[in-house]
């Protein structure tokens, strides 16, 4: 047992691949045979084979890693003395969390709000365009980045070099600030508006989805609804307010708890970037600070858990309004 948990060196984690692949192989061929003899095998094995492997993923996956950092959000940083909720109350009152609370909040309410609000101008403006192809393609290219490379390439954007004569900004917005005459900024070192330099990046990132998504609601809009109210008098705003709006609304929902279930978890912008300094820390990139960096293990696992709480409700609302849309369908 202890050769399994421990296995770090290169060949041990080979060995422990094959030894999944194997076991997946005879547990799904097994369940493949039960299968194809319904009648010399009761019903309920071939339930359990077809259930069993997904009740185990889930608990081993999910609900024992969730209830042990629970558990261990009511310790100490060494996980040796019981503190109850004073992991809690610290994440809640010390001043360097409330900063990183304050931004968490900022970036679920900006991110997901101004990102849908941008692909849906994107949506409605490129549908009428000649070449709509080629518009979404860039348009989209943001969401083919990794977090990271997308991070990097801001990074850029956003550089600063000293002001001196003779020398060229290597930040592409330090230098427009230059060539129109203004001073070059470091814009991610002064709180609280690098946090919003750097919500920017997201905001990029997430309006290609929001445009895909939007985009093809407004195409599914039946042509008779349309008709309908051009014959009634509705036309630019009024069309797109009375009838567009409301008719994609459920993707419109569907896009901003999505948008907005992903900036809760948004960890590689502000770490690339920044590294969570400067005030620009966000719940996520704390959790990591206090468990790898600073390994208080309690602290870092309360933020977790204050994470997922976060998450929850989120989830819980796009379901119901999936549930609702169905039914009205």
């Amino acid at each position: 047992m202890d050769w399994f948990i421990n296995a770090e060196s290169t060949p041990h984690k080979l060995a422990l691949m094959v030894i999944a692949i194997v076991l997946f192989v005879v547990i799904m061929g097994a369940i493949l045979f039960a299968v194809d003899r319904p009648k010399k095998i009761p019903r309920w094995v071939v339930t359990a084979g077809f259930l069993g492997p997904a009740i185990l993923g889930l608990g081993f996956g999910l609900l024992y890693p969730g209830i042990r950092t629970i558990w261990s959000s009511l310790f100490n940083r060494n996980g040796a003395d019981f503190v109850g909720i004073d992991n809690y109350i610290t994440a809640f009152t010390e001043e360097q969390f409330q900063v990183v609370l304050r931004n968490t909040v900022l970036w679920v309410v900006l991110v997901p709000l101004v990102a849908t609000l941008v692909g849906l101008v994107y949506a409605v403006l490129v549908d009428r365009t000649r070449m709509e192809y080629l518009a979404k393609t860039l348009i989209f290219l943001p969401m083919a980045i990794s977090m990271v490379g997308a991070s990097i390439i801001w990074k850029f954007v956003y550089e600063y070099k000293p002001d001196q004569p003779g020398v060229n900004q290597t930040g592409v917005l330090n230098q427009v600030l230059v060539w129109i005459g203004l001073e070059p900024q470091q814009f991610l070192l002064g709180a609280p508006a690098n946090t919003f330099f750097l919500i920017v990046v997201m905001i990029w990132i997430q309006a290609g989805f929001s445009m895909t998504v939007l985009s093809a609601a407004i195409k599914a809009i039946p042509d008779d609804i349309v008709e309908a109210a051009r014959l009634d008098g509705l036309q630019g705003l009024k069309m797109f307010r009375y009838i567009t709006v409301p008719s994609i609304r459920p993707a419109l929902i569907v896009v901003v708890t999505t948008i907005a279930m992903g900036t809760l978890k948004v960890f590689d912008i502000v770490r690339t970037m920044t590294g969570g300094n400067f005030d620009t820390s966000v719940v996520a990139n704390e959790f990591y600070n206090q468990s790898f960096v600073i390994r208080n293990q309690g602290l870092g696992a309360a933020l977790a858990v204050i994470l997922f709480i976060l998450v929850v409700p989120l989830v819980i609302y796009n379901v119901r309004q999936l549930r609702m849309t169905e039914e009205i369908r």
